[in-house]
């Protein structure tokens, strides 16, 4: 589809005539109109406000002339995956598990790979083909290609280090001591509890990423403790194999 096609689709399905897209967009009436007859396009910063407006990514409304790929892991992008700044603006370089609320979630490469293999390998492409097939194209990405220039990794270090310190400060029972966080998507550890009063609950979003960890229970046995973090909250549950039968050991707010 072209510009012209996708901004009238998208303003009908919102419901909107041309004149009050033209108000949240801060345009007349008549540049969208020339809009939608393809006489014109929108300049780069209107394409940001609809972009914002419409949550689908610019390079959407310009009929997707580019493949885009998550710079830090190679993922194909769709709007439904692409991450987003603090202020809502997508950000096209990135998904949303390498690159949330304005931080950048991996700082090791290892540890993005053992991820991918996590949730790529499979009887048709098993795990050693899946981690040298990540080792070899990492390394093409931007971001890693950039890694020491980009801001905020020390940083994110430091709030990693406070974060765990603050964990293990909890004394858990059986627990091991908690010695690295990786990023979890939120769908893929975001477990159903039954509260006291019999009430199911979940805790996390399904759509936001997470720092965490699996930890053997010093026990014994076939229960694990599972670590889920962010700057708001810590969750420690134990589980069994595959998530099964969860109980929910602590939910603190920071």
């Amino acid at each position: 589809m072209k510009t012209k096609d996708i901004i009238l689709e998208l303003r009908t399905k919102k419901g909107l005539s041309q004149e009050e897209l033209a108000e949240k967009i801060f345009v007349t009436r008549q540049a969208v109109s020339r809009w939608e007859t393809g006489e014109t396009i929108p300049n780069t910063e209107t394409l940001k406000l609809l972009s914002q407006l419409f949550d689908v990514s610019i390079n959407t409304l310009l009929g997707s002339p580019r493949q885009l790929i998550c710079q830090c892991c190679g993922m194909p992008l769709e709007d439904s995956n692409i991450s987003k700044e603090i202020d809502g603006f997508f950000n096209e370089e990135y998904c949303k598990w390498c690159y949330a609320d304005g931080e950048y979630m991996y700082h090791n490469m290892d540890d993005l790979i053992e991820v991918c293999v996590a949730h790529m390998a499979n009887e048709a492409f098993p795990s050693e083909q899946v981690r040298a097939y990540m080792k070899e194209m990492l390394p093409k990405l931007d971001y890693w290609k950039q890694y020491k220039n980009l801001a905020g990794a020390e940083k994110f270090e430091e709030f990693k280090t406070k974060l765990m310190e603050e964990i293990n400060a909890l004394g858990v029972e059986g627990m091991p001591r908690l010695d690295k966080l990786n990023a979890l998507v939120g769908g893929y550890v975001n477990l159903e509890y039954r509260l006291p009063n019999g009430k199911i609950v979940k805790f996390l979003d399904d759509n936001a990423t997470y720092l965490g960890n699996q930890l053997e229970c010093e026990f014994g046995g076939e229960r694990c403790f599972g670590i889920v973090a962010n700057m708001d909250f810590i969750l420690i549950a134990t589980y069994e194999a595959n998530g099964e039968n969860p109980e929910l050991v602590i939910y603190k707010k920071r």
